[in-house]
């Protein structure tokens, strides 16, 4: 059985636990100025209307009296990393996909442990009483299950369900709480008459993968209660994170080269930044129209998951190793993955580039995080830059 924990809008709940004149307020966690968007919402916020995503301008119409504060990152990340330090007591194989949420696999546990609704209580109570904060978390055979549960109930709830129940709730469960499924897939499946796991079953699936591509044949195997998905340990992460594309034709113009690595950069950004990971090592690869290859790789005097960092070092590496060849395909890479931004500088910072650095990627952090957050609810291509989307031709 796979457990999915999720704190209960963790950034202003630890904001409301710091300050105390905060409780029972509506908070807001963004910055102030007029174009900042909401990166989370206290439940009191919520009842307003105001939700993650949300530009702030938009949120203070809504909730004229919210009380807006900046957040503090570092003192979310001391308490993410007590919460997965209690998960980790009770079975290695936890997967932190956020810094407020992750899945616990229970399987081999419930010897030592209970059954796993047992466990997922005295999660919940250890959590309260040892950060001050509540989660809510879904118990289910499937992984994507457990993510579905875990939001039935919340704030401060537990949802189980049971091998028996799976299938019942399957057929019933709408489109639009698939996780991943965002809203032109939910309307496109509303086009379709799909409504519900269980209208899937009854659509050809070969129709819906012949519409949907890949996408058709993952709400069909979901539908159906195959979920190959595993929760992947610390352990078990990759070593690397990457993306390489095919160009459509051979270039020698630096321009497309460099959007090229700009779309990589925030791909490869996202998704450390989603399994809460930073990079110590950037690496870019080029193959040419002769299929001669090349790879290029620097080490960071601190570590990141921000895109402009990566964009430039990637940039920094080509500029430094092309020599005018025509090239058919661009890679990027980033390896040396570590859960601690604070790990240690190759070498002394006399001069203090590294605080200087350290300043600027605390500014971008909100941007990127911000990002995510739109991205998230409304799918990833939402906010795209528009430099990568004026380049068709690469």
């Amino acid at each position: 059985m796979i457990l999915h924990l999720d704190m209960d809008a963790f950034f202003a709940a630890v904001e409301q636990l710091d300050h105390p004149e905060l409780r029972g307020q509506p908070v807001v966690v963004s910055g102030h100025s007029a174009r900042s968007v909401v990166s989370t919402a206290s439940y009191e916020a919520r009842r307003f209307g105001v939700h993650s995503a949300m530009p702030l301008y938009q949120a203070l119409k809504l909730c004229p009296h919210a009380r807006v504060v900046p957040g503090n990152r570092q003192r979310y990340k001391e308490i993410s990393a007590r919460v997965f330090s209690i998960c980790r007591e009770y079975t290695p194989l936890v997967e932190q996909v956020s810094i407020d949420e992750g899945y616990l696999d229970v399987s081999g546990c419930q010897g030592l442990f209970g059954p796993p609704e047992t466990i997922a209580r005295t999660l919940r109570k250890r959590v309260a009483e040892e950060t001050g904060l509540t989660c809510s978390v879904g118990v289910a055979p499937l992984k994507f299950l457990a993510k579905v549960a875990s939001d039935i109930n919340k704030p401060d709830g537990m949802y189980v369900i049971s091998p028996e129940a799976m299938d019942a709730f399957l057929v019933a469960l709408p489109v639009k709480k698939v996780p991943g499924a965002g809203k032109r897939t939910v309307a496109l499946l509303e086009e379709l008459g799909i409504r519900t796991l269980g209208d899937v079953r009854q659509y050809p699936a070969q129709a819906l993968i012949n519409k949907m591509g890949s996408a058709g044949e993952r709400l069909t195997d979901l539908a159906w209660g195959r979920d190959s998905s595993q929760v992947s340990s610390e352990a078990d992460e990759a070593k690397s994170i990457s993306s390489e594309t095919t160009l459509d034709k051979d270039t020698t113009d630096p321009a497309l080269v460099h959007t090229r690595f700009l779309a990589q950069a925030d791909e490869v950004a996202a998704q450390l930044r989603r399994k809460g990971l930073f990079a110590r090592r950037v690496a870019i690869k080029l193959t040419f129209a002769d299929f001669r290859r090349i790879t290029r790789q620097t080490t960071l005097d601190t570590p990141t998951h921000l895109s402009g960092r990566i964009y430039e070092e990637a940039v920094a590496l080509f500029n430094r190793e092309w020599k005018g060849q025509r090239i058919r395909l661009v890679g990027l890479g980033c390896s040396q993955l570590t859960h601690d931004e604070s790990a240690a500088p190759s070498q002394l910072d006399l001069f203090g580039q590294v605080a200087r650095r350290q300043a600027q990627d605390d500014g971008w952090e909100k941007v990127e995080h911000s990002v995510d957050a739109i991205r998230e609810k409304f799918g990833k291509y939402a906010v795209t830059r528009a430099r990568v989307n004026k380049k068709k031709d690469v």
